[in-house]
Order: structure tokens, then C-alpha cells, then sequence
């Protein structure tokens, strides 16, 4: 019967580690873990499920970290995860089933990387509702998933490849070898981290990403993950474009790099050039829901809503479309002006997701855009509700209860946000100055009311 090994890399992973190693420790012979530097109880978690525990030098290597640990494994087969990563209980029932086919070397294994917002992307792969599959996972809304090699055998030609984003797959190929499909999930969490967490991780990922590109420079793929990582930075877009037009000329049939290279161009204002490279990512790859958005964008900023209209209606019709292509559907219908179409889309957008800031946005704009500004107001007093809203969204109500005369609540509005957000500048000017006008406008009719006795 063979064996497995969980092979893994960690540092500083205590919040983590346990539950990850709980999920497999019946699935797995042997457990392998290579520690380059924690200063936390990460060795001592480790110890409790009896790891061989092992430090390793950091040398800004991912594929070189993970080759050390492989080093150490004694069993027949390999599943490498990361700290933050689980198996759920049927995939631990299909995994040892993978290991009893002589043909196979290694398994290519989806993984769901959890997130907090529908409308995500992980590269070019929309999110999906979040099935409900692990317990642990069900608080997400969405996952966006990936494909990897993570089970595969003990084999002096297999090693992982890449200072990041690294893999077997590359050796597996290059050796003749063949890759299954795994029939069991790897759920990730690292996506849903804290933004303090995933500042800290993009600048380690955009240091070691200039270092790959730096040593791969006709590798298209590593051109393409430099520029992602660029652009994480708004003020860095003109660097992240240079990189993916790079990655194009390495490599045309990359789609990605078409479609970020319009989404930066876009951010640049220059959405005509964008469409043409969404043209050839069609191209290259077939129409998806994210280029056919990504279109409708474009339309919609040039001004031409028929168009986006009709962009975004095949992104909706796309199995992986989203609400996020529903609202700007209906935003794109009202502004072409078919108005109770263009709500509808709005309306049942905002139902699916009630708690998705951008979808009242886009409902208060269409609503603004046909001067039925009470409906506006009262939308954007339902969005303080039902999110947990910035000081903006407080500023915006009263501005529109303000524009439908009723200053009275747009005062009362902006108090409830200075309670909330006290040291808010821009609430505090508008409060002083609604209450001045209101003051004058108070004293114009006792004036008023005055002469008229």
C-alpha cells in the first residue's frame, strides 16, 4: 500500500496551523514541515501532531523552501499545503484513493480561495456563491478557484519550479509524466486575510516576482504575475501595462495578459485601445464573463450605453456572470433609456446581494440621473442600514434630502454620522453649513411672514 507525506513550509502560522493539520492527520502517514523563521507557538503546534519539524533558511525562494522539505519526506506520495489551507471530509474519504493508480504522477487539484465580496477576481477567474461545502468556509460569500499540482509522488525529477507561484506541474510535463484530475478540493483562506495582511503579503509577493521576471525574462507568465502584482498600485499602472504588453509579445495566446492589459489602459482613460485588446483576448481564449464585462466597461465610459448594454447582457448570460454584471447591466439600460428595464436590473440586483455597496451606488445614480431624487434618497438611507457605511455614504444622504428640501433630516443624517465618525472633517463643513442655511432660510420667511401682517 503506498504512502503519503504532508509536506508543507510555514512561518508564524499559529492561528492557522491547527486546523489545517487536524484536517489531514488521518488521511496522512507522515507530516513534514519546514519552519524558516516563526517566532511564535508554531513549533510547538507542529509537535503536538507529531511533525518532523525542521528550520530551514528563507532565501526569498518558495520553490527552493518547499524542495528542502521534499528532501526530508520518507513516503511514497506527496500533498503539499499551506498553513492556511484545509481539506474538508470528503476529500479526505477520495484522497488515498488517488494514490493506487500506477499511471498517474501527480494530481492537478482545484482550490477554492475563499473571499468576502462576490465581484472578486483571483487574475481572470470571476468568484462563485460560496456553496456552503465546509463549515468553516460558510461566513464567505464567494470562492475563486485555481488549479494546482498538489499530490504527487516522491520522484528525483519532480521539484517544485519558481522563486513564486511555484510548482511540480513544469518537472511533471518536462519528464514525460503524466497529470490527473484530483477529485477532491483544497479550501484556502489566505484571500479573506485582513488588509494590514494582505498589504504585507503583496509587497513580499511584488519583491519576489521582480526576482523571477529578473531571472525568467522570456518567460511570458512571469512578465504577467510582475504585472499583476503592479498592479495592486493604482500610481504604478504604467509600469504594470509595460509588463503585460511585454508578456504579450513573449506569448500572444496569453488571454490574461490582454485582458489586464485593457483593464490598466482603462485605468489610464484610454478605453478605446482597451477594446482592442479585449478583441484579441476573445481571440486568443473565447468570450468569458469577465471580458465581456470588462467591454461593457469600456462602452459605458466612451459613452455608447447601447453597446454596453449589449456587453454586459452576454456577460450576464455567462454560467459564472455575477450580480455585480446585473446592476451595470441595469446602470448601462437606464442611461440608453429604457428605464424600467435598466431598475429592474438595479432592483434584483441589490437582491441578491443586499449587502454590496457598489449595487446601491449604481441604483442612486440611475434614480439621480432621472431626477426622482426622493426615491434616491430614501435607497441611500436604506444603504446606511444595511452595510457598514463610510462617512461618504452619510455625506450623500443628506445631500439628497437636502436637494429634495428636506433639510431637517438631511441635518439629522448628518449628526447620526458625526456620532459615528466624530472626527469626520467633510460632515463636520456640511452640518455647519446646512445649519447656516437653514438659519437663513428660517429667517427669510419670518420676513417673510412678517411684511404679509
Amino acid at each position: 500500500m503506498s504512502t503519503l507525506a504532508l509536506s508543507m513550509i510555514v512561518r508564524d502560522a499559529e492561528a492557522t496551523l491547527a486546523s489545517c493539520l487536524e484536517s489531514v492527520r488521518a488521511a496522512v502517514d507522515e507530516i513534514v514541515i519546514g519552519d524558516t523563521g516563526s517566532s511564535d507557538s508554531t513549533p510547538a503546534i507542529a509537535a503536538r501532531y507529531g511533525a518532523r519539524f525542521y528550520s530551514i533558511p528563507w532565501e526569498n525562494d518558495f520553490a527552493r523552501a518547499r524542495n528542502l522539505v521534499l528532501e526530508q519526506v520518507r513516503a511514497d506520495w506527496v500533498l503539499a499545503l499551506d498553513a492556511d489551507e484545509v481539506l474538508d471530509e470528503e476529500g479526505v474519504c477520495h484522497l488515498r484513493s488517488h494514490l493506487d493508480n500506477p499511471g498517474i504522477a501527480g494530481y492537478i487539484v482545484p482550490i477554492w480561495n475563499y473571499v468576502w465580496r462576490t465581484a472578486d477576481y483571483l487574475w481572470d477567474k470571476p468568484a462563485q456563491p460560496n456553496p456552503g461545502r465546509l463549515e468553516a468556509a460558510r461566513r464567505y460569500p464567494a470562492y475563486v478557484e485555481h488549479e494546482n499540482v498538489r499530490l504527487f509522488r516522491r520522484h528525483p525529477q519532480i521539484r517544485f519550479v519558481g522563486r513564486i507561484h511555484e510548482t511540480v506541474g513544469t518537472c511533471i510535463q518536462r519528464a514525460g509524466l503524466t497529470l490527473g484530475r484530483a477529485a477532491f478540493i483544497i479550501h484556502h483562506f489566505g484571500l479573506a486575510a485582513t488588509p494590514e495582511q494582505q498589504l504585507e503579503k503583496h509587497l513580499r509577493y511584488l519583491e519576489l516576482s521582480r526576482l523571477k521576471a529578473r531571472e525568467m525574462p522570456g518567460n511570458a507568465q512571469a512578465q504577467f504575475e510582475l504585472g499583476v502584482e503592479l498592479f495592486k498600485q493604482p500610481l504604478r499602472t504604467q509600469e504594470a501595462l509595460a509588463c503585460f504588453e511585454r508578456a504579450r509579445e513573449l506569448d500572444a495566446r496569453l488571454s490574461p495578459a490582454w485582458v489586464f492589459s485593457a483593464l490598466a489602459l482603462m485605468r489610464l482613460q484610454r478605453d478605446a485601445e482597451a477594446l482592442a485588446c479585449l478583441k484579441r483576448a476573445r481571440g486568443s481564449s473565447g468570450s468569458s464573463a469577465l471580458i465581456a464585462q470588462t467591454e461593457g466597461d469600456a462602452h459605458y465610459n466612451l459613452g455608447d450605453f447601447d453597446t454596453a448594454c449589449r456587453a454586459y447582457g452576454r456577460a450576464l448570460a455567462c454560467p459564472e456572470s455575477t450580480a455585480e454584471v446585473e446592476s451595470k447591466l441595469g446602470l448601462a439600460e437606464v442611461r440608453a433609456g429604457r428605464t424600467e428595464s435598466g431598475l429592474g436590473h438595479l432592483r434584483r440586483a441589490l437582491e441578491r446581494e443586499p449587502a454590496a455597496s457598489a449595487h446601491y451606488d449604481r441604483l442612486i445614480s440611475a434614480l439621480v440621473w432621472l431626477n426622482r431624487l426622493a426615491e434616491a434618497a430614501e435607497v441611500a438611507e436604506h444603504k446606511l442600514k444595511a452595510i457598514d457605511p463610510p462617512p461618504e455614504a452619510f455625506l450623500r444622504a443628506a445631500s439628497l434630502r437636502a436637494r429634495c428640501g428636506d433639510w431637517t433630516r438631511a441635518i439629522e443624517l448628518l449628526g447620526t454620522g458625526l456620532r459615528r465618525f466624530p472626527q469626520a472633517p467633510r460632515l463636520q463643513q456640511a452640518l455647519s453649513e446646512l445649519q447656516a442655511a437653514e438659519g437663513c432660510k428660517k429667517a427669510e420667511l419670518s420676513e417673510t411672514s412678517t411684511k404679509v401682517l
